[in-house]
């Protein structure tokens, strides 16, 4: 599914020049859920920025489900977004003035589905996540976990092979943080590949396995004992 060879990226900020990712490698296989975990300034999100072909990269390799992602054009890059990607966000990224159907639906808009089908399908994700009742609720009518599944919705609705979440639970408390992650072990059972940056302990074990950054490089790669 993801394959990276010696992937570097490097910011230049001002005077000053930030090595982001140092010669990252590894492997992601189908059916897996990594947790991709560091302390702030490791790394972790420029990488899944990189995964997510929402960032290009300096230096090495990245294949996505055997395809190049090199030198793309921003078309392309939005079609293979769109074509195999999911993406959850910590600050949820709905817009505001769209109920939370709207919202899910998103996505198939830009696909071309006609209206009656993508609130069709939309309003089934929502049941899915629990949130059928709020379908027609604004944003800031729900609460961070109510706009969290919203989100999980929008990121499933197209039915992707690949979920990036970066730091889902971050601004959820204990309760809404396990829920969130019963879903994603959900999806991942059903086959989803699910990709988590987190800096949480309790997302981490969670996953099936984990890889540790710390200054753009990777210090650990390990499998969690099953569940």
């Amino acid at each position: 599914m993801i394959e990276m060879q010696s992937v570097s990226k490097t910011y230049t900020t001002g005077r000053n020049r930030v090595e982001a990712l140092k010669s990252v490698s590894f492997v992601v296989d189908e059916r897996d859920f990594v947790a991709i975990q560091g302390s702030s300034g490791s790394g972790k999100s420029t990488l899944l920025n990189v995964l997510g072909i929402l960032d290009s990269f300096d230096a090495g390799t990245y294949l996505l489900d055997g395809t190049p992602m090199t030198d793309l054009t921003p078309t392309q890059a939005a079609h293979y977004r769109n074509r195999f990607i999911g993406f959850v966000f910590q600050s949820f990224n709905l817009i505001q003035h769209k109920t939370a159907l709207e919202n899910v639906a998103l996505p198939l808009y830009y696909r071309g589905i006609n209206r009656k089908q993508r609130h069709s399908a939309a309003l089934e994700y929502l049941d899915r996540m629990g949130m059928k009742d709020r379908a027609d609720h604004l944003p800031k009518e729900l609460s961070g976990g109510q706009s969290q599944r919203v989100a999980i919705a929008r990121a499933m609705v197209t039915q992707p092979v690949l979920l990036l979440a970066d730091e889902p639970t971050g601004a959820l408390d204990s309760q809404n943080t396990e829920q969130i992650l019963q879903l994603f072990n959900e999806m991942n059972g059903e086959g989803m590949t699910v990709v988590v940056v987190t800096h949480e302990d309790e997302v981490a074990d969670s996953a099936g396995r984990v890889v540790q950054l710390h200054d753009g490089e990777i210090v650990r790669d390990y499998r969690n004992a099953p569940h």
